[in-house]
C-alpha cells in the first residue's frame, strides 16, 4: 500500500457527492493517469463509473455490491477491488472509510 506520492499536481477544490458525506481529492501524475484520495462517511451509497476503477481501501472498512453479484463482499485496509467501466456498484460503510481510486481507460 503506498502511503506517499511524489511529483503529482493535487487539485485542491473536492469532489463532493451524497451531500459531502462522500469527499475526494484528484491527483495527476506526470504520464497523465488519474487518482483519487478520499473519505467516506458512515452509510450506504451507489456510483456509477466511466472508466474501470481499482479501490484500495486504506482504512476502514468497506462492504461492496458489485456488478452482477447478489452478495455483499467485505474490504479492509490493503485489499482492493476492481469496477469495470459503465457500470454501478454499492458500497456502505460503518465507520470512516479512506480509499484511493485508480482509472483505467479501456
Amino acid at each position: 500500500m503506498v502511503e506517499k506520492y511524489e511529483g503529482v499536481t493535487v487539485c485542491t477544490k473536492a469532489n463532493l457527492y451524497f451531500d459531502g458525506k462522500v469527499q475526494s481529492r484528484s491527483i495527476f501524475f506526470p504520464d497523465g493517469t488519474r487518482k483519487t484520495i478520499g473519505v467516506i462517511m458512515p452509510g450506504e451509497y451507489e456510483f456509477g463509473t466511466g472508466d474501470r476503477e481499482i479501490m484500495d481501501v486504506i482504512a476502514g472498512k468497506a462492504e461492496v455490491l458489485l456488478p452482477g453479484k447478489e452478495e455483499w463482499e467485505a474490504f479492509e485496509p490493503g485489499v482492493s477491488f476492481s469496477v469495470p467501466s459503465q457500470s454501478k456498484f454499492k458500497i456502505r460503510c460503518s465507520e470512516i472509510t479512506e480509499y484511493v481510486c485508480s482509472y483505467f481507460k479501456e
